[in-house]
């Protein structure tokens, strides 16, 4: 049976909910201990159904951020409250610091996009292109790209369907794209928006497989991608020894 075009399922309405649920979380305008709204009020808001309000909810208590108590309410536990993985600002602050960084993202980032190849759909890939699009629009107007950058990336793990690889993601942060700590932009040389312009171009080769559905192509492109990042910074620390 052909789908209605436009129309999402439910699944995918359930996850777009708990990204906007769970991005309110840590950006603190849910706070540790606030009751969720109702779920006749998160129906209307977000226009989902009751269905998809619940298999939200469902998710953000697995992923430890909310809590229920029946006869209650839902309460926000918090993004560091449950167990969770967390890398401070602080263990940003030498080249070998980020470049440890890379390394983990090398062995997660590159597992995402085979998975995101694999399970992407086609509201994953208009967020995919929107984020991009943003990164080489900053690049080009000389202008600061890395909260678009880590959108791309997280948009990336959204894309698995699986909502670990999204969660560790956001717990990590901007801080996690390295010119974030150790290039700050103060308008932007000739020299550096080449070199922007040479990430964008493998970034649109992550983004290709993705659409492809091409699920090694994706995991190689990644692995390029970082561990491109990873050299680069290498040698920055080679030339200042």
């Amino acid at each position: 049976m052909n789908q209605v075009p436009g129309r999402r399922r439910p699944r995918t309405l359930a996850l777009e909910l708990v990204d906007s649920l769970g991005d309110r979380i840590r950006a603190g305008q849910l706070q540790t201990g606030d009751k969720l709204p109702t779920e006749a009020a998160i129906m209307e808001e977000f226009e989902v159904s009751r269905t998809v309000v619940r298999e939200a909810i469902s998710k953000l208590q697995a992923a430890g951020l909310v809590e229920t108590r029946h006869g209650i309410g839902t309460f926000v536990l918090g993004a560091g409250d449950g167990p969770s993985f967390k890398i401070t600002p602080e263990q940003f602050s030498t080249l070998q610091d980020v470049i440890a960084v890379l390394e983990l993202r090398i062995g997660l980032e590159t597992e995402a996009a085979g998975l995101a190849a694999q399970r992407r759909t086609p509201d994953n890939l208009v967020a995919l292109r929107k984020a991009l699009d943003a990164v080489i629009a900053a690049v080009e107007a000389g202008q600061d790209s890395v909260a678009a950058d880590f959108q791309f990336h997280l948009e990336v793990a959204r894309a698995t369907q699986n909502g670990h690889f999204a969660e560790l993601m956001a717990t990590l942060g901007s801080q996690i794209i390295p010119r974030a700590r150790l290039e700050p932009t103060v308008g932007m040389s000739t020299e550096r928006q080449a070199y922007m312009r040479r990430v964008n171009a493998e970034h649109e080769s992550i983004l290709d497989a993705i659409t492809s559905q091409d699920a090694e192509s994706a995991r190689a492109a990644m692995r390029t991608h970082l561990s491109n990042s990873r050299e680069r910074r290498r040698r920055a620390q080679a030339d200042v020894r």
